[in-house]
């Protein structure tokens, strides 16, 4: 440090060479966990900061081979349940019921808009005439059972695909969607998903087949809330 520069007296410091031992991240990583939660974390940011990837994984693979939490996957989870108020309620159970008033029947019955089938992503064919100069409808799907006029204000109009981008395989979707883009002249598409924070991968999945199908295609962002109310983006 310097700071003992002229303070010292002589032979008080010595400098020693010696061969060190190569680094080895199981070894640091058994003393960094007796320190707890904090210092883990601060080591895996450090680690993740300067590009060591390597030591990174043997150091979160340390982790999962000794029970430990790893903080870093916990910020994530807290950021993305603090997105809602009550948390991230994808797989959280509640009772909407309370909050539902029982609509007048008027006797009339609201026709069905759907326009073509197959409407599932992973069956629908790319090259599907309906699918030219049409305006897409890509919705994940809880969103007709969240919003009771589904078909009247989202559908109408649209060609509709239908897919989970949780439970599903979203690469084969991307990829499915790109295809469709690219072999037919879509006019817009408007994506339709739910409030929870999984959900929202439906958007990337459209905006990547986007982009990689080269198309200029406006894209309009639909939001449902559990509750049934929409917020457009």
């Amino acid at each position: 440090m310097g700071a003992c520069i002229g303070e010292c007296p002589e032979g008080a410091i010595s400098v020693t060479e010696r061969e060190a031992e190569p680094y080895d991240e199981t070894k640091v990583m058994e003393n960094i966990v007796k320190q707890g939660k904090n210092v883990i974390k601060a080591h895996l940011e450090h680690l993740k900061n300067h590009g060591e990837a390597g030591f990174l994984k043997q150091a979160i693979d340390y982790l999962k081979e000794k029970g430990i939490a790893n903080p870093l996957e916990e910020e994530v989870k807290d950021k993305a349940e603090k997105k809602l108020p009550c948390g991230c309620p994808g797989p959280m159970v509640m009772d909407l019921s309370k909050n539902k008033c029982e609509a007048e029947d008027t006797g009339v019955k609201q026709k069905s808009e759907l326009r073509q089938w197959p409407v599932q992503i992973r069956l629908a064919p790319t090259n599907a005439h309906y699918f030219d100069n049409a305006d897409l409808l890509i919705a994940a799907d809880c969103v007709p059972f969240a919003y009771g006029n589904f078909h009247k204000d989202f559908l109408k109009g649209k060609m509709l695909l239908v897919g989970c981008p949780k439970l599903d395989d979203a690469e084969f979707y991307r990829d499915k969607i790109t295809d469709i883009l690219s072999t037919n002249n879509v006019k817009s598409i408007t994506v339709a998903h739910m409030e929870v924070p999984c959900c929202f991968g439906m958007v990337k999945l459209a905006n990547d087949a986007l982009s990689e199908s080269g198309k200029d295609i406006p894209v309009e962002d639909i939001m449902v809330k559990v509750n049934g109310e929409v917020v457009k983006k």
